[in-house]
């Protein structure tokens, strides 16, 4: 159930979009990483201030939530973010594994002020030689040693 609490976090959440898009850091997007009662992560769009295309607040959030906490999995966490994930983050999001994921605008709103990422959804159904960017298979004997080298790893810690 949602309620004044789950609120509460959503400002927040897009307060941190509006202050990005205010300073100029980049587009209107704020996540923050709650776990209880506290805010372990915030993150805002920074992909024009830092020069970085994976600067989304989601990602920025889940840097600093992980950091904090001394982990790479946020399995006791919620994640607030001001619009619905795009997929590179929902991507991050599924790899730090938190409990739930809470958006205030959709991914429909972020389309109609030209942030629109169903051409990456599209993309993905394409066959790799046909997409925007090709993907070019080029397997080296190498990259699957060190695969079956890591397969063999006595100390690893999977994730």
């Amino acid at each position: 159930m949602v309620g004044e609490r789950e609120n509460h976090f959503m400002r927040i959440a897009v307060e941190l979009s509006r202050k990005g898009m205010e300073s100029g850091d980049g587009g209107p997007f704020g996540a923050i990483v709650v776990r209880g009662d506290e805010i372990v992560g915030r993150g805002w769009n920074q992909v024009l201030s830092n020069n970085d295309p994976t600067a989304h607040a989601e990602v920025m959030a889940i840097r600093e939530a992980c950091t904090h906490l001394g982990t790479f999995q946020l399995a006791d966490c919620e994640i607030y973010t001001s619009c619905e994930p795009c997929p590179m983050c929902l991507g991050a999001i599924y790899w730090a594994r938190p409990q739930r994921v809470y958006f205030a605008n959709t991914k429909d709103d972020a389309a109609a002020i030209d942030f629109d990422d169903s051409f990456i959804y599209e993309e993905l159904q394409v066959p790799h030689a046909d997409k925007k960017i090709p993907l070019i298979a080029l397997p080296v004997k190498e990259a699957i040693d060190v695969f079956k080298d890591w397969q063999k790893k006595g100390d690893k810690t999977l994730y």
